[in-house]
């Protein structure tokens, strides 16, 4: 129980990558928060905020559900609020709440513009400063962006998602030094290939042959955030290259389909672009 009596707030966390992470963290003794926007079923999205605090609770862990537009500066303060009255303390920060547009520019409205950029780069930005008090105060914590790290070659044909995904992986890196006094860590992780998520699955992003499961990112936010705050902060990670680093050698236990050939996001990028 590597996180016991730990909080750790996840938004999106009502499906895919979030509830795996949410999941994975209760199973070390974390409290989780639970955000999305998905109250009541929907048979097009699986879960909603009340279901995975079931799943998470009967872990043997407290859970708080609540729904979060993270759109919404009010919203984000009361989530911070409600999660210190509740727990009277905040650990982690995982930003994994994201809106994906791979179009190029002249294909991208303003209101497509404007969605990637709240969703990814602005509310990471103000969910961070929501927490930070409370971790400040603590002298401890650690801040995740599910961004990339930064690489020129992936931006064209995808560039107003690219300026919100590479916001995020400035914001960890300028957090790492700032907070470093504090003994706050913060850091960006993204996956080599293509993960099984509504996202890829609503895209149509290849099939489950191409895919890995959620599980690879949980296991790099757990080799993260059960180390010490400073080890792994202000880097960009990769989830597989991180995981070799710590030890794992098997990766087809990740694989949607055993033994497939997973390629990388490189070739992913240039499949997207027809």
């Amino acid at each position: 129980m590597k996180l016991k009596d730990k909080v750790a707030i996840i938004t999106g966390s009502t499906r895919g990558i979030g509830r795996e992470i949410a999941l994975a963290l209760a199973k070390e003794g974390c409290n989780i928060v639970v955000t999305g926007k998905t109250t009541q079923p929907d048979p097009k999205l699986p879960g909603t905020i009340y279901t995975v605090a079931e799943e998470i609770e009967a872990l043997g862990v407290k859970a708080l559900p609540l729904q979060l537009d993270v759109r919404e500066e009010a919203q984000i303060q009361a989530m911070a609020e409600a999660t210190q009255a509740k727990f009277g303390r905040i650990d982690i920060l995982i930003n994994n709440a994201g809106a994906l547009w791979w179009r190029p520019l002249m294909e991208t409205p303003p209101k497509r513009f404007d969605l990637v950029m709240d969703i990814n780069a602005r509310a990471s930005f103000f969910c961070a400063q929501a927490v930070l008090p409370t971790m400040i105060e603590q002298k401890s914590g650690y801040i995740i962006n599910m961004s990339p790290p930064i690489d020129m070659d992936h931006v064209p044909n995808r560039i107003a998602y690219m300026i919100s995904k590479y916001g995020m992986t400035m914001l960890a890196l300028g957090l790492a030094e700032e907070m470093r006094e504090h003994g706050i860590g913060a850091c960006a992780l993204w996956p080599v290939t293509l993960i099984e998520s509504q996202a890829t699955i609503n895209w149509g992003l290849g099939d489950r042959a191409l895919w890995r499961k959620a599980s690879i990112m949980a296991d790099a936010v757990l080799e993260i955030v059960t180390k010490a705050p400073l080890v792994y902060s202000g880097q960009a990670l990769l989830d597989e290259p991180l995981l070799r680093g710590a030890g794992v050698t098997d990766f087809d236990q990740y694989a949607c389909v055993p033994g497939s050939e997973m390629p990388d996001l490189n070739a992913m990028w240039e499949h997207a672009k027809s």
